[in-house]
């Protein structure tokens, strides 16, 4: 719940909220019902696996989605696959490949990824050695089976950098019809233990070919926080840019992901080319008790209308020893939602349990119900995302109804009071959880829309009027019917 502003503005601010409220009311109107609206919702439930590390998820054109992850033993490189990303929770899990007992890929298996190139399978990974652990270098496996998980793997070897150094988290992407590689390394005479470089492929998905440019080097202090740290990149690219995020700092609750942005028209091989943020694009929270969020990878839903953020957090901050040591990374996922200016916007690590949706107009394109200074209010590039966001729960107010938690707020619940809805802590009383509870129906307006009917006020629906959302009787108007449709997304 967004900070209020000191009193002395607060006049102000308000004056200038009601004149872009209404300007934005009068530019909506000129659009049909429901347009500029997001992809629809896709809800999942987190963690989608326990006790698994530097996530990747990829989705082949056979259908299934393809899993795999580190293991906290380090020792093994697992694969797991499902027709959907839920699926991926319970799915059988396959070991595809075990470290060696001698010499290299001997040590620490890291952050494998599984690509699909040219009619194959690779899985990139990163290993020691077994008589020098910390002796940390970038491999490939290969295998032409149409399942991966029943498949012969073949060893293709190291991959070899400009440098014989500390290096890991290799991944792959395509721009303008040319296969880059990316990945972390430590360059002689720079003092950080790793940055992040890139080159083209050369004439297998082992080999880099030409020039090596380093994109960036951690030096912000969000990316310094324990140890010097880029590494872990993933590229999405949407809009006309290539957005590139990657995992910075220690592996404890420093752990967060920044964003490298360039023109998708750009040369990516030219460092000038990216523009680095100058904050964290995702990082913990207390609010929602996510820690250490990092070490992506992007995958896209179901329906394919939705890009999705793979990625690991800790559920406590606290840890004893090494993070390393610590075995209780595990894999969450949420949907990834965009800006006005065509950036992404993750917003916060979400709570566990059912991911969020957002309740966007029917009639007010491009529209959410947030919360701002504890009222409910209609609002177009809600900022920050996660004042828009609400976890459909049991209803507090008995079975067969819906309650709205808010996600940055947790504990906190959409509810009418005087008729004016707000987002409120939850006291357990009856006429809280009554005014907490709505009947989902369909929607009074619009294919694919929802209304929302108050339990303890039979016929009142939640609609917005003024910028404002309330809780009123529906007088079966065109008017009201429309502004008391909802599109999840």
């Amino acid at each position: 719940m967004s900070a209020p502003p000191s009193p002395a503005r607060r006049p102000l601010r308000r004056a200038v909220l009601t004149a872009a409220v209404a300007l934005l009311a009068m530019v909506a109107v000129l659009l049909p019902p429901g347009t500029a609206h997001a992809s629809p919702a896709v809800q999942y439930t987190n963690p989608l696996a326990a006790q698994r590390a530097d996530p990747h998820i990829f989705r082949h054109t056979d259908g299934y989605y393809y899993f795999t992850a580190t293991v906290p033993q380090y020792d093994r490189i697992v694969l797991r696959r499902a027709t959907t990303i839920q699926g991926l929770a319970t799915a059988a899990e396959t070991v595809i490949w075990r470290k060696h007992t001698s010499g290299e890929m001997g040590a620490h298996i890291w952050a494998p990824e599984i690509h699909f190139i040219n009619g194959r399978w690779y899985v990139y990974f990163a290993a020691g050695r077994a008589d020098d652990i910390w002796r940390i270098r970038m491999y490939v496996l290969e295998s032409s089976s149409a399942n991966p998980l029943t498949g012969t793997w073949t060893e293709r070897g190291r991959i070899t950098t400009p440098w014989d150094t500390f290096s890991l988290d290799a991944t792959t992407f395509v721009a303008n019809g040319v296969r880059y590689l990316l990945w972390a390394q430590q360059e002689p005479g720079i003092a950080t233990n790793s940055n992040l470089y890139i080159a083209r492929m050369g004439a297998n998905p082992w080999t880099i070919t030409g020039a090596t440019t380093r994109l960036t080097v951690p030096a912000l202090a969000w990316e310094t926080r324990g140890y010097k740290v880029a590494e872990g990149p993933a590229v999405l690219q949407r809009n006309g840019r290539l957005f590139l995020t990657y995992s910075a700092s220690a592996t404890d609750a420093n752990y967060c992901l920044g964003m490298l942005t360039a023109s998708a028209s750009a040369n990516p091989l030219q460092a000038s080319a990216w523009t680095k943020s100058a904050n964290p694009v995702f990082a913990t929270s207390e609010a929602t008790r996510q820690y250490g969020p990092g070490h992506n990878s992007f995958t896209v839903s179901e329906d394919g209308q939705s890009d999705i953020l793979v990625y690991h957090d800790r559920g406590y901050r606290d840890i004893t020893g090494d993070p390393l040591n610590d075995p209780n990374r595990r894999t969450r996922v949420q949907k990834v939602y965009w800006k006005a200016d065509g950036a992404p916007d993750f917003g916060i690590p979400v709570p566990d349990g059912a991911t969020p949706v957002r309740l966007m107009s029917f009639n007010t394109a491009g529209h959410a119900v947030r919360h701002w200074e504890y009222r409910a209010r209609l609002e177009a590039n809600v900022s920050p995302l996660a004042d828009s966001q609400f976890r459909l729960v049991s209803g507090l107010s008995g079975s067969g109804t819906v309650s709205l938690e808010s996600t940055n707020f947790p504990g906190y619940y959409l509810r009418h009071r005087n008729y004016e809805a707000w987002v409120e802590r939850g006291d357990g009383t009856s006429l809280f959880n009554s005014d907490a509870g709505f009947t989902r129906r369909s929607g009074l307006s619009g294919t694919g829309t929802v209304s929302l009917e108050s339990v303890n006020l039979p016929g009142y629906f939640l609609r917005h009027r003024a910028g404002q959302v309330w809780v009123e009787r529906n007088d079966d108007t065109a008017a009201f019917r429309d502004s008391a449709a909802f599109i999840l997304e």
